[in-house]
């Protein structure tokens, strides 16, 4: 993304006056200064935004009740036969909701549960998730939904978009990922190329597939439109609703029309997988969060980091677990929820001071070139 056009966002969305609820306001000094803190699970925590160790503030709890919910996602489970690895990553992480005290009212699941949309793959996902008794809601990954344009991933684990109301908090599910342009009947492709060409990190064939669309925008719009301005709304997508990075399809592209849709409330919340990282960032009246995933951790982008984001330490390349985790979120009566990221880490250092460790930071000697679908899709 140009810089001159990241400024025209900035300018068009961050305006004085527009932004979330200054009450839960962070500085970039306070940010920094937290995230040198040590313990065994990873997250930021700074007064006032981040009240405790490893957490960040989402939403408020509008009634008299206390109540918990987890965030898994980004599996990429291949079969047992040819990936081990990737499934005790996963029982691992469902084990740890299980074992939430006071339990889980319910896990999101954020798409990505399979690698290749094989149904092995898929069955293979439902069936460890079986171990959880609590109620499940899921949401599509790209990786999950272009074998057989989500038959199957909808047969199983149900629709999106889809809302529901918990405790005075408004959940929105959103399909991020089912939108993409037509890019393989022009070309002939089989299921298996075209899911071949989603599941890579650049799209350079696939495009600029991740958005909305305009039924869904709709959607969002209408099942916003009966809820109060002041009470809380998170909204789970697969994808980052806002332009983080483009070229990886680390956004949305209609991302424009979401934030013009969320604009009038004052308390809501983004909470998106994909990323493979922890990320945090304010745009307009909305905040952002990046999650972690269980199969493996993604670089930061090489350009664009988020203002308020502090890079992840490089990972363990010995430690197959080493970066990687899931979430659990606490919504306090009359408080605000805090996320606290729960990173499988054996050492200390949380967080990269050298830029050279971080992956952010050597832009030097990393060399952009244009993709080959910068020149067919128009964004």
């Amino acid at each position: 993304m140009k810089r001159c056009e990241r400024h025209e966002m900035d300018k068009e969305l961050c305006k004085p006056g527009v932004h979330p609820d200054r009450s839960l306001d962070i500085t970039r000094r306070i940010f920094l200064h937290k995230t040198l803190l040590t313990g065994t699970m990873v997250g930021a925590a700074a007064y006032g935004f981040f009240p405790l160790l490893n957490t960040i503030d989402i939403a408020g709890a509008a009634t008299g009740e206390n109540f918990k919910f987890a965030w898994i996602s980004d599996t990429h489970l291949y079969p047992r036969e040819l990936n081990e690895r990737f499934v005790e990553k996963t029982i691992r992480a469902i084990s740890e909701v299980k074992a939430m005290d006071p339990p889980a009212d319910f896990l999101i699941f954020g798409g990505d549960l399979a690698q290749l949309g094989d149904p092995v793959e898929l069955k293979l996902g439902a069936e460890l998730l079986k171990d959880l008794d609590i109620k499940q809601v899921f949401i599509p990954g790209e990786h999950d939904w272009y074998l057989d344009m989500g038959d199957l991933w909808e047969k199983q684990f149900g629709t999106s978009p889809w809302k529901f109301d918990h405790k005075g908090v408004r959940f929105i599910g959103l399909n991020t990922i089912g939108q993409a342009p037509d890019y393989w009947s022009a070309k002939k492709m089989t299921p298996k190329e075209r899911m071949g060409h989603m599941a890579t990190l650049d799209g350079s064939v696939a495009g600029p597939w991740a958005g909305l669309g305009h039924e869904q925008l709709k959607w969002l719009s209408d099942a916003l439109s009966d809820w109060p301005k002041d009470k809380p709304v998170i909204i789970f997508s697969h994808n980052p609703l806002y332009e983080y990075y483009p070229p990886w399809n680390f956004w949305v592209r209609d991302w424009r029309e979401v934030h013009e849709i969320v604009k009038p409330y004052k308390n809501i919340t983004n909470i998106h997988g994909h990323t493979h990282q922890i990320l945090y960032n304010e745009i307009g009246a909305m905040r952002s969060i990046g999650m972690l995933a269980t199969a493996w951790p993604w670089p930061y982008a090489p350009e664009g980091v988020p203002h308020l984001t502090k890079p992840m330490i490089r990972v363990d390349p010995g430690d197959h677990f080493d970066g990687l985790g899931w979430s659990k979120f606490t919504v306090p009566a009359g408080a605000m929820a805090e996320n606290e990221y729960v990173m499988w880490r054996k050492t200390k250092d949380l967080f990269a001071e050298a830029a050279v460790d971080s992956g952010a930071g050597d832009n030097v000697n990393q060399e952009l070139h244009p993709r080959t679908a910068d020149k067919i899709w128009p964004y």
